[in-house]
């Protein structure tokens, strides 16, 4: 009873959490009411993940209500209540977000690439394989979250973001380069990292690495991974980030990126292989 008691008041706070990160994008004295309810609850997803999923992990092998518990790698992922397609990956250990000095220590697990690792249960959720490109994560700045545990958005990202880095990629490089989202003015600056995976990196000491102003103050930083392909076929990831701007009442959320809507799962892969086989065209392979 008191396992079930806790899960219950933590799914009703984070739903509290989700009416308020709809309006981040907004002036916060506009809003204030609902982030002070919000504020007091932001240890919902820690006690989801300490108290429930990584000890049901321990005793059973079950890390319900979790999707799955790492804990040799010391990650759960599980099922975010907004949207059909999001997932959410949290520490098992407590780190309250993008501002933790821990995530800049070489000692510190690679919690972006189990992150995208984890992109095959979005899949799961539309019920195909789909690009990378179509793929993103996404950690806030810490007056963009809700919780106060970090933890990284996976989801589908919005397709007028996919298809602006598609056209615009060949001239992001090793270096940062600024890009228009629709975030105008407030641009985003864009970062790209070749290979098929991560490996060993890790974009958020990238980020600190590369960009003295943020590792200045890490808190007011937002940042993206979305998956991403070169027109030769490369595969890679393009970085994405941003700052606070508290004077313009500017809260950087790279979370608003992605979309827990997952319009692409609209357009079914089967139903355009038909379109094609009926015009009487040969499928490419990989056609996804």
């Amino acid at each position: 009873m008191k396992r079930l008691c806790i899960y219950v008041m933590a799914v009703v706070l984070l739903a509290v959490a989700a009416l308020v990160a709809m309006f981040l994008s907004h002036p916060r004295n506009m809003f204030a009411w609902a982030e002070d309810a919000a504020s007091s609850h932001g240890n919902a997803l820690w006690h989801i993940v300490h108290e429930l999923c990584a000890p049901d992990m321990m005793a059973s092998g079950n890390p319900a209500p979790c999707i799955t518990v790492d804990l040799t790698r010391g990650y759960a992922v599980l099922k975010d209540i907004q949207g059909k397609t999001q997932y959410l990956l949290v520490p098992t250990a407590k780190i309250a977000g993008i501002e933790s000095s821990e995530l800049l220590s070489l000692k510190t697990p690679n919690y972006w690439a189990a992150a995208w690792r984890a992109r095959t249960l979005v899949e799961d959720r539309i019920g195909h394989p789909v690009p990378r490109e179509d793929i993103g994560l996404a950690v806030n700045s810490m007056d963009g979250r809700t919780q106060n545990q970090l933890h990284i958005h996976i989801d589908c990202v919005r397709p007028d973001v996919r298809d602006t880095l598609q056209r615009e990629g060949g001239r992001i490089g090793s270096g940062w380069t600024i890009i228009d989202l629709g975030e105008s003015p407030h641009h985003f600056q864009a970062h790209w990292l070749a290979g098929d995976d991560l490996g060993s990196r890790d974009p958020l000491r990238i980020l600190a690495d590369t960009d003295p102003m943020a590792r200045y103050d890490m808190g007011e930083e937002t940042l993206a991974l979305i998956g991403a392909s070169r027109p030769d076929g490369t595969p890679g990831f393009i970085m994405l980030s941003n700052r606070d701007n508290k004077a313009n009442n500017y809260t950087a959320a790279a979370e608003r990126l992605l979309d827990h809507k997952c319009s692409i799962a609209s357009i079914d892969k089967y139903n355009l292989e038909k379109v094609v086989e009926i015009l009487g065209k040969p499928m490419r392979a990989g056609v996804r």
